[in-house]
């Protein structure tokens, strides 16, 4: 066998060397006809990532403003339809109260103050409601519910009433309770006074929702439930006559009183408006940039076959010329 000299060895070495870098190259071109995008970033941009950089942070930001729009919807959608069940409930018990006895056809006061109390727990396990574990009109203290549970704000509420003589009396100890300063701040409402940060959902662009449970239109619906619901209580020291116009002011003020609510869900249509609004502009930006992104990135298919062709003529030297020196006998050499 002859023997390989050092020059041989390095010549060898050199053959490799290249063989690995066109094999690279060839893979890099493989891939970028497959993708049509430039595999090797830098060389494709000259080193130059200014733009390229410009364009992933604002994608990154595009990120975060849809997450906060989605978080934002989420609340919102919550909100409605909790405030939409509020409604119909306050809605539907105001005209039965607001009626009873009044004529034969309308609902036996026995029936619509028994029903009274079903209401109020509905009412109160809806603004109790939550999303995702988030309670939803607590303020910044989403991690527990607003509203005291309905059995113990009625309980607390009976015992409230236990010394009142009249209609009136009960109206009044219902007004304070409930009113600023009352105890409805410290005993029934839970949550939180403060305001939750509003959601980022675009360039600039925040929606804020700082409704709570202890809003005045939420307190006043409350409060007429209640006392159409502590109407049924004949533990209390009340005439039937004065129960029945205790049921009857509830079920007026409901139904007088609901644009309150209805303002608050008109609100909130709003503020769903321009997160959808801003969902569409980002979609829109989004798109903007994925295209200036891939035109960044893109590679010219025509060059990429040029080249590709130029490095398979490449390897097939580079094999020749491998293929020739490990044949390389010291008869050949002398020739």
């Amino acid at each position: 066998m002859t023997p390989i000299s050092i020059g041989d060895m390095a010549q060898s070495f050199v053959l490799r060397r290249h063989q690995v870098q066109a094999k690279a190259q060839l893979d890099n071109l493989i891939e970028e006809l497959a993708s049509g995008k430039a595999a090797d970033i830098s060389r494709h941009l000259s080193g130059s990532y200014a733009f390229l950089s410009d364009v992933d942070n604002k994608l990154g930001l595009l990120d975060a403003y849809d997450t906060g729009a989605s978080e934002a919807s989420l609340v919102t959608d919550g909100l409605q339809a909790a405030l939409e069940t509020v409604r119909k409930i306050s809605v539907d018990l105001g005209a039965a109260a607001s009626t009873v006895d009044a004529t034969n056809l309308a609902p036996p006061f026995e029936t619509v103050a028994a029903r009274a109390t079903e209401d109020f727990g509905s009412i109160v396990a809806a603004l109790n409601t939550e999303v995702a574990g988030r309670h939803l009109l607590s303020g910044t203290a989403t991690d527990q519910p607003p509203l005291l549970d309905a059995a113990t704000l009625l309980d607390t509420l009976r015992a409230e009433l236990g010394g009142v003589t009249d209609a009136a009396g009960a109206r009044a100890a219902l007004d304070a309770w409930f009113g600023p300063g009352g105890d409805f701040e410290t005993v029934a409402y839970l949550g939180d006074t403060s305001t939750p940060a509003a959601f980022l959902v675009g360039d600039g662009e925040t929606v804020s929702l700082a409704l709570r449970a202890d809003s005045d239109p939420i307190r006043d619906l409350l409060k007429n439930t209640a006392m159409a619901a502590l109407s049924s209580e004949t533990s209390l020291t009340l005439s039937t006559a004065d129960r029945r116009e205790m049921l009857v002011t509830a079920g007026q003020n409901l139904s007088l009183n609901s644009d309150g609510l209805t303002r608050v869900q008109s609100d909130l249509g709003y503020a769903q408006a321009r997160i959808e609004q801003a969902e569409a502009r980002n979609a829109a930006a989004r798109t903007s940039y994925q295209i200036a992104r891939t035109e960044l990135l893109e590679v010219d298919p025509y060059d990429a076959v040029t080249r590709l062709e130029n490095l398979q003529f490449q390897l097939e030297s580079i094999y020749t010329v491998t293929a020739r020196l490990s044949r390389l006998s010291l008869v050949e050499y002398l020739r």
